[in-house]
């Protein structure tokens, strides 16, 4: 299965994202990596590439960061590992994840499901 890691400034959203993805898909390979090693604010490359570690394979690993540090950072974790199946999906944080836990539980390959998760730009809360 394809690993999800969700990676923002606060441990505490990190951990609430991976929650709800968790309760929509509950084998999914999902890592929070937010905040920082003493649980303060910020983005930490070490805290990042646990996180990707922990939910590895071969399938690969989807990240989705909340903004700005938390997506250079990721980005610089990337660039030292080296690997092609590791990617960064730009999308709303919490239906990405969603999406990308479900798709992934069902078998679907990472291209697949980085298509899917980018769709998620276009998803509405309400209808017209």
């Amino acid at each position: 299965m394809v690993g999800i890691v969700i990676v923002s400034h606060s441990r505490k959203l990190s951990e609430g994202v991976v929650e709800v993805a968790a309760m929509m898909a509950e084998d999914a390979p999902l890592a929070a990596a937010g905040g920082m090693e003493d649980g303060e604010l910020g983005t930490s490359y070490d805290v990042i590439q646990r996180a990707i570690d922990s939910v590895y394979s071969d399938d690969g690993v989807i990240i989705l960061a909340d903004m700005g540090s938390a997506v250079m950072t990721a980005e610089i974790v990337l660039e030292e590992m080296e690997k092609d199946n590791i990617v960064i999906v730009d999308c709303p944080l919490v239906e990405g994840a969603i999406l990308a836990a479900i798709d992934s539980v069902a078998g679907r390959d990472l291209n697949q499901i980085v298509m899917r998760v980018e769709s998620a730009h276009s998803a509405k809360k309400f209808m017209d």
